[in-house]
């Protein structure tokens, strides 16, 4: 008796399903990417930065105040954000105003929030 429930009793390969799949599969770039993307969501201090610059656009003081924490330590994380094109900045006299990058950010931090409510 087969003790992992989770595999295939019998090894068999859909060809066609595969093939379908080959076709339009990642490459090992946009894989690299897609992969650095999400990596960026793994550090709470960042994901509550995209979370308040979804609401509003900011400046690093703004974030700090919302976050509790050093305007240094938000300019870092801002830094990794920009890097990885997740938000964008403009300059306004003094001020440095943050948003998120684009509307699929918004849209894939929306759903992902969605996810993890269910």
């Amino acid at each position: 008796m087969n003790k992992h429930h989770d595999v295939c009793e019998v090894r068999s390969v859909d060809k066609k399903k595969v093939r379908s799949v080959m076709k339009s599969m990642l490459t090992d770039h946009e894989a690299i990417n897609l992969s650095e993307t999400f990596s960026v969501l793994a550090d709470p201090t960042r994901t509550k930065i995209i979370y308040a610059l979804s609401s509003e656009e900011l400046c690093v003081c703004d974030i700090a105040g919302i976050l509790g924490m050093s305007v240094s330590a938000i300019s870092h994380q801002l830094r990794i954000l920009r890097n990885m094109r997740i938000v964008k900045f403009r300059k306004e006299a003094k001020m440095v105003y943050y948003s998120l990058d684009d509307e699929h950010i918004s849209r894939l931090f929306n759903e992902g929030l969605k996810h993890i409510r269910e």
